[in-house]
């Protein structure tokens, strides 16, 4: 799709590679991990193109995507009008709660293409669901038809997000999943008679 990785963080700060992180960079990324060092840094060292910048975040560098992966609150407000003013496009969180609310408001606010880790991590929980009911039903799906399952129900989840989340032209996909758990919970409670 032509998407290009650009930084990579760590405890110890970022590296910034212009020329993309993939192949045997990222199976060096893997490798450092491995070895209990859960730094950044060496990838310069092996890779002399590159610049770290120690004790800093990525959120500094020009992308069109910006993905918050690593902890909480990674991302705050400063970080998000960086992000605003350098025209990031799309930020998805790919950990539990990467930005803090200010930073989340700030992206809705400015239209900008938001995705909740509720809804962008769904795929992990739906995943551990199929083995659960693989499990359950002594079966075995070959590695294609739980592609196909978990794509069905990312499907439905981003479906449902834009159904609730519609603001005219612009998806508030926070809104979206926050009212689609909500429902879900609900006719989960009346179905059980509990309301």
């Amino acid at each position: 799709m032509g998407a290009k990785v650009i930084t990579v963080s760590g405890p110890d700060g970022y590296v910034y590679d212009p020329d993309g992180i993939s192949g045997k960079k990222i199976d060096y990324l893997l490798e450092l991990r491995s070895s209990g060092n859960d730094i950044v840094a060496p990838y310069t060292d092996e890779f002399p193109s590159t610049t770290f910048y120690p004790g800093k975040r990525p959120w500094e560098q020009k992308a069109d995507i910006a993905l918050p992966c690593a902890t909480q609150n990674e991302l705050d407000g400063d970080d998000a009008r960086r992000l605003i003013a350098t025209g990031t496009l799309c930020v998805a969180e790919a950990s539990n709660m990467g930005c803090t609310a200010e930073a989340t408001d700030l992206f809705i606010k400015h239209k900008i293409l938001f995705g909740p880790g509720k809804a962008v991590n769904a795929g992990g929980v739906a995943t551990s669901g199929l083995e659960m009911t693989q499990n359950a039903m002594h079966i075995s799906w070959t590695a294609a038809e739980v592609d196909a399952k978990l794509h069905q129900i990312m499907d439905a989840i981003h479906e449902q997000c834009v159904t609730y989340g519609r603001e005219g032209g612009y998806v508030n996909y926070v809104k979206g999943a926050n009212i689609a758990g909500f429902m879900k919970v609900a006719k989960a409670m009346m179905a059980q008679g509990v309301v």
